[in-house]
């Protein structure tokens, strides 16, 4: 059994990565560079190449890599099959010239440089890749993963994701033909094919057939972290299944991620994600930052920073004419290439395969690897760099591209029970678009004929309401049936998202002073209207002319607001609220014409006591008058 050495040792690299990251990153971020950049240089600066702080540099990246297939998991969440369908000109067009294009340029560099043909392309094709993780955080930091050149973008690196099972299954063949491994390559590359097959299919069914009634049944036990585990099981089952059988453990993610984009739980699943992605995501950079080699890095850094400046250069001019050439604007087009310039995390899987398999010698290995992550560390400088200068310049009006984002819905509403669903008959009535949020997995069934897009999810939660959208919606309809959830809800939008309107169902007058109190931009309270058309339909019952209904239901409704309005000041007599009391009393608007009457001993009894009580709070208080003056006096 593990003693509390054993357990204790884990901490100091733990401490140290924690440590360097709240460093790093904050320092990174207030001189205007990407949080990506600042865990990079964390990562040299814990590295062997610097204070040599972390032991085994290999360990944390293999643990950082699941921060990579979380982040293609949510990418995954955000794309509906519809959109990816939509995307394939971009995927196969694009994204293949792309790394046929920069891997041959690069290839030729790197003969003219003394590398063997097949080592050359080797080298170019790991350059060519794209550094997914990178370009996705610094697509996310600009808010442009939903643009078009952030789309095409993505469409390249889902291509190259895509591809890495074919340029695997090919280095062999490209070894055997130097007589260095089995001619049978060709049967091992069909039969690797045919798993990467089987294992897609078995995804895409238990995917669109079992996820949502699993997670449905989770949802219904009620345990939130049980949710949070179910998605941890499914993106890591998922990613390891992938593994398994060839393809990249980030492809395997995004897979699932895009068989839940249209599940009715996609935005709790990617909040319960949300926070382990984005810390094994900055362990990943660092990861890589560790991973320069140091030696290499003081015996050739002139030819080391010349290739990364070169090869930068390359792909950046290389993928910005691919862009022009498929619909971009120039200014687009630079600022797609400038985010896949740096090389791929698939660098550090293809280059040592190669040199495995006697495509490339060792040094040169050491070399292409060494290039490989500084164009990591280089890349999101660059980008920035050229961000800036363009943003001084106005953009060329953009085309319309295949990847049409969906639009976002205008209103949120929270709460799908039997008020919250009338609100939204009047909101599909005018064709306004909506996202619907609720824990209920009944409500949740019962709210899918309407059209919505409808989601599981608790709408106490900030990482929930950031997930669905909130923060581009008009106005949010808080519908929910507990007060103190409600008033927590109003809080957090308006802390969070100030641009956004609140509009509150309230539960009764108390909750209605309180929603005042904080100036939300409407309430209601949820019986008001409807007893008042009550109240309206019996005096007409009654005999009276419905103008005359209307009208006394009118005053009646007047008279509460007044009331109401007295009330949150606290300039009313009975003002028991404001000294802590949780409810405030009902009183009548109209003085009655007669004392009311009891007409059982039960009933006699209780208005006596009332009136016995409310005697007695006036001889207090009167008294307690008297005592104020005669200390006065």
């Amino acid at each position: 059994m593990a003693g509390a050495a054993d357990h204790a040792s884990f901490l100091p690299p733990v401490l140290t990565f924690l440590s360097a990251a709240v460093i790093g990153v904050p320092i990174f971020r207030a001189v205007g560079q990407s949080a990506v950049l600042g865990y990079l240089v964390a990562g040299v600066v814990i590295g062997p190449a610097g204070l040599s702080l972390i032991a085994e540099p290999e360990t944390a990246a293999s643990v950082a890599e699941i921060g990579v297939v979380l982040l293609l998991f949510i990418v995954g969440l955000e794309l509906e099959i519809s959109r990816l369908v939509s995307m394939r000109r971009d995927i196969f067009g694009l994204g293949a010239a792309q790394l046929v294009l920069c891997a041959l340029a690069l290839g030729l560099i790197g003969v003219a440089m003394g590398l063997a043909p097949a080592a050359a392309l080797i080298v170019g094709i790991a350059l060519a890749l794209s550094a997914t993780a990178v370009a996705l955080q610094l697509l996310e930091e600009r808010g442009d993963l939903g643009t078009p050149y952030g789309g095409r973008a993505f469409a390249v690196l889902l291509f190259q994701d895509i591809s890495v099972v074919a340029i695997l299954a090919v280095m062999p063949l490209m070894a055997s033909t130097g007589g260095g491994t089995d001619p049978g390559w060709l049967g091992e590359a069909l039969v690797s094919f045919a798993k990467v097959g089987g294992a897609i299919g078995a995804v895409v069914l238990v995917g669109r057939y079992g996820l949502n009634p699993f997670f449905g049944l989770l949802a219904a036990s009620g345990a939130r972290e049980v949710m949070t585990a179910s998605a941890l099981l499914v993106v890591l089952g998922t990613a390891l299944l992938m593994e398994k059988v060839g393809l990249s453990m980030a492809m395997g993610a995004f897979l699932a991620g895009v068989l839940l984009a249209e599940s009715n739980f996609r935005h709790q699943l990617e909040a319960d994600i949300e926070p382990f992605r984005g810390m094994l995501l900055g362990l990943f950079f660092m990861s890589v930052g560790m991973s320069i080699d140091g030696g290499l890095l003081k015996t050739a850094w002139a030819p080391l920073f010349g290739a990364t400046v070169l090869a930068i250069l390359v792909k950046i001019g290389i993928v910005a004419g691919l862009f022009r050439l498929f619909g971009s604007s120039w200014l687009d087009s630079v600022r797609g290439a400038a985010i896949l310039a740096p090389a791929g995390e698939f660098a550090f899987v293809v280059l040592p395969v190669g040199g495995g398999l006697g495509l490339i010698d060792g040094q040169a290995t050491r070399f292409a690897v060494a290039l490989a992550a500084l164009t990591m560390l280089v890349g999101p400088v660059a980008a920035k760099a050229l961000d800036a200068a363009l943003a001084r310049r106005p953009s060329e009006p953009e085309p319309v591209p295949d990847t049409v984002e969906s639009a976002e819905a205008r209103v949120l509403v929270i709460g799908f029970g039997r008020f919250g669903q009338i609100l939204t008959q009047v909101l599909l009535a005018e064709g306004i678009s909506v996202t619907v949020i609720d824990k209920d997995v009944d409500q949740i069934r019962s709210a899918s004929r309407f059209g919505f897009r409808i989601y599981y999810g608790d709408g106490t939660r900030l990482d929930v309401l950031r997930a669905a959208g909130i923060g581009k919606a008009e106005l949010v309809c808080i519908c929910v049936d507990d007060p103190q959830a409600t008033l927590k809800i109003v809080d957090i939008v308006h802390e969070e998202f100030t641009a956004v309107r609140t509009y509150v169902r309230a539960y009764d007058r108390t909750q209605s002073i309180a929603l005042m109190n904080r100036d939300v931009d409407f309430h209601l309270r949820e019986t008001v209207e409807s007893a008042l058309s009550f109240g309206r339909s019996t005096l007409e019952g009654l005999g009276l002319s419905a103008e005359a209904a209307a009208a006394v239901a009118t005053d009646v409704r007047k008279r509460d607001i007044a009331r109401l309005v007295l009330q949150q000041a606290g300039a009313l007599p009975d003002a028991s609220w404001m000294r802590g009391t949780s409810e405030v009393k009902p009183e009548p608007l109209t003085a009655p014409r007669r004392p009311s009457r009891a007409l059982n001993a039960e009933t006699r009894g209780i208005i006596a006591s009332q009136r016995q009580e409310a005697a007695t709070r006036t001889l207090d208080t009167e008294g307690a008058l008297k005592a104020d003056g005669a200390q006065d006096a």
